[in-house]
């Protein structure tokens, strides 16, 4: 059965390699892009472009800016003395997006791994011992992922900020807002139970 030529076959195929699409989205999605060509095909395609040239990670944070710093750390108001250092780009997002904290970034850029050969020095923290030091940080929080190479990171920025005189804080763990303990792993349910308080 043909699919189109040989540029819509290999558009295809890159599509499909995109994180959350697999062939059959990647197909739906490419088809619908031919259909809509005189708009959003080629709307998209400008801004790929201009995305894939203009972007870079921000100098401080690792933020993901057009400029060598991100409009996070070149704001006077975000420089409360909270540091929240995460993992990835996509957890900073994620925080911005609840509009809780208002305070500065650290991405690491991945977590510490022996199974991976990961260690500190392939990840942001030296930057962010440096940091601590120059940009008077009062608070850390770690707002790592709650796996074992997330845990193991936490321990470690913690042990090596522990003279530094910072408050090293973590992230709560425990039961989300309108879950059901029925539907929690054993995990949750025992973070939630550790990590109770008084009402």
């Amino acid at each position: 059965m043909a699919e189109g030529s040989d540029d819509i076959q290999a558009l295809i195929a890159q599509m499909a390699r995109l994180p959350g699409l697999g062939p059959r989205s990647a197909r739906r999605l490419v088809l619908h892009l031919i259909r809509k060509r005189s708009g959003q095909m080629i709307q998209l395609a400008r801004l790929l472009e201009n995305v894939a040239q203009g972007s870079r990670e921000c100098l401080t944070c690792g933020n993901i800016t057009d400029r060598d710093e991100c409009a996070i750390c070149a704001d006077p108001a975000r420089a409360t003395g909270e540091l929240c250092v995460v993992e990835d780009v996509a957890d900073l997002w994620a925080l911005e997006r609840g509009r809780a904290f208002r305070g500065r970034y650290h991405v690491l850029g991945g977590t510490l791994s022996a199974l991976d050969e990961i260690g500190p020095e392939d990840l942001g923290i030296p930057g962010l011992v440096d940091r601590i030091a120059r940009d008077r940080v009062t608070e850390v929080i770690l707002a790592l992922n709650a796996t074992v190479d997330g845990q193991t990171t936490a321990h470690y920025i913690a042990e090596a900020l522990a003279g530094s005189g910072v408050a090293v804080t973590g992230l709560a763990q425990g039961v989300p807002i309108g879950g059901e303990l029925d539907y929690l792993d054993d995990g949750t349910i025992s973070a939630a139970l550790r990590a109770r308080r008084r009402l």
